[in-house]
């Protein structure tokens, strides 16, 4: 797939190199992944005090208790959905709008839940001066999907809960992959694919270990629960 014009390139080449040298380690191998997230400048989507680490494989804060994913687990949970640029997606958890850039780079169009208005009114703003405009936001309850949209090509859940709601089951299209990391907030959770048949039955395969913030809502985690 080839990149789309209308989205900006980094400024930084060399940075750009490190970044896709990190992916390459971590197993992705994708091009139109490659691509995409070496052409998304991540130090947009971080405070100017951080912009310094935005290409190294860290998870940083990005407020109201939220992080934005290490590079590493970004590109691993792109990957896994095989986009090809005709897809809707679904994103659980939009945060500061990282993730969302790159899918929408890689896909006919994003729908973004997340429930901080803070965070996504800053992600929307990040989308304007990047020329990001196939993303549809809204903010609410992640764990309920968005059953109007319904049903996505590709599901994207960018926080941990204690097992996969079953809204997101439903909304998921047949033939269609759903990506989400499972398990208490106690410990690290593990990052399950899940891939939905002809007759709806769904398989499950763990991708390995991950640490997530948790995810909140109806079919999630209490809040009360909630951590850095």
């Amino acid at each position: 797939m080839h990149a789309n014009p209308k989205f900006r390139p980094s400024v930084h080449p060399a940075r750009v190199e490190k970044l896709i040298s990190i992916l390459r380690l971590a197993g992705v191998s994708s091009p139109s992944v490659l691509a995409a997230m070496g052409q998304v400048p991540r130090e947009a989507f971080l405070s100017p005090s951080l912009a310094v680490q935005a290409y190294d494989d860290l998870c940083l804060p990005i407020g109201d208790q939220q992080t934005i994913s290490m590079p590493s687990v970004v590109g691993k949970m792109t990957e896994v959905l095989g986009l090809s640029g005709r897809e809707k997606v679904l994103e659980i958890g939009t945060g500061c709008g990282y993730q969302t850039a790159i899918l929408a780079k890689l896909c006919s169009r994003v729908y973004t839940i997340e429930r901080h208005a803070g965070l996504q009114r800053d992600a929307l703003n990040r989308f304007q001066q990047l020329g990001v405009h196939n993303v549809v936001p809204r903010v609410g309850d992640g764990t309920l999907g968005w059953p109007e949209q319904a049903p996505f090509h590709a599901i994207i859940v960018t926080a941990a809960g204690p097992r996969i709601p079953e809204a997101l089951l439903q909304q998921l299209a047949v033939g269609g992959t759903l990506v989400i990391p499972v398990g208490p907030q106690e410990t690290k959770q593990t990052l399950i694919k899940v891939t939905k048949a002809a007759d709806g039955s769904v398989r499950e395969e763990l991708l390995g270990p991950v640490t997530f913030v948790p995810l909140i809502g109806a079919q999630g985690a209490a809040a009360t629960r909630m951590r850095a």
